[in-house]
């Protein structure tokens, strides 16, 4: 299984703010064995192992496997949430905000790729409860990203007929990256993030689809 960056997407480690360390550790334990073998096949004692644990030790933070889910549903997307914010309400024309969102929301789920599949591919297993919650922050996510097609289309820069199946086109090409990123493969995160941000401008039609880098 190939390893994660320590630090990065756009600088933030994404399980840096849990404390205390023992917890982290279990965090990034988890996304492994889930990234591995799936949430089901991944029992509590497979997870204490990797952090170098003892099973009883894991219940001290964590009283479920499924609160550890939960815990990385929720601080994945939230980062990802962060990321499409923070460039829908920079300065610039749509298209330039709009390939810089979708470039540094593919580099995230490819240096990230490990943990955006268990991110966007574990939802299921989350509790009711749990799994209402993560999915508010996917609408949000969803909601930012529709909004700078909005712009687009009202200023006559995009031309979309269907500007919510277009939002849709747009994060299922940028999510399906953590499905298929290889860290030792041709390509880097950045060389992704710049190709699918080229792609996505043609999809809109903005400009021709020329990507303009800002």
């Amino acid at each position: 299984m190939d390893a994660e960056p320590k630090n990065s997407g756009g600088g933030i480690e994404p399980w840096g703010d849990i404390t205390p360390d023992a917890a982290r550790r279990l965090v990034s334990a988890a996304v492994h064995a889930f990234a591995e073998r799936g949430y089901h096949a991944t029992t509590t004692r497979d997870i204490a192992s990797r952090a170098g644990m003892s099973p009883a030790a894991l219940y001290i933070h964590y009283k479920t496997k499924e609160e550890l889910l939960y815990q990385i549903s929720k601080v994945g997307h939230e980062r990802a949430l962060e990321i499409v914010e923070r460039e829908r309400d920079s300065a610039g024309t749509p298209a330039e905000r709009l390939a810089r969102a979708v470039r540094a929301f593919v580099r995230w789920h490819a240096e990230h790729h490990m943990t955006a599949r268990v991110v966007q591919y574990e939802l299921g297993a989350l509790a009711e409860e749990h799994h209402a919650e993560v999915i508010a922050v996917r609408k949000a996510t969803d909601g930012a990203v529709r909004s700078i097609i909005e712009d687009g289309v009202k200023a006559g820069a995009f031309d979309v007929p269907d500007v919510r199946g277009a939002t849709v086109a747009v994060l299922s090409l940028c999510i399906d990256v953590a499905r298929w990123f290889n860290a030792r493969g041709r390509s880097t995160p950045d060389e992704v993030g710049d190709l699918y941000a080229g792609l996505v401008l043609r999809m809109v039609g903005a400009d021709g689809g020329q990507d303009r880098r800002p």
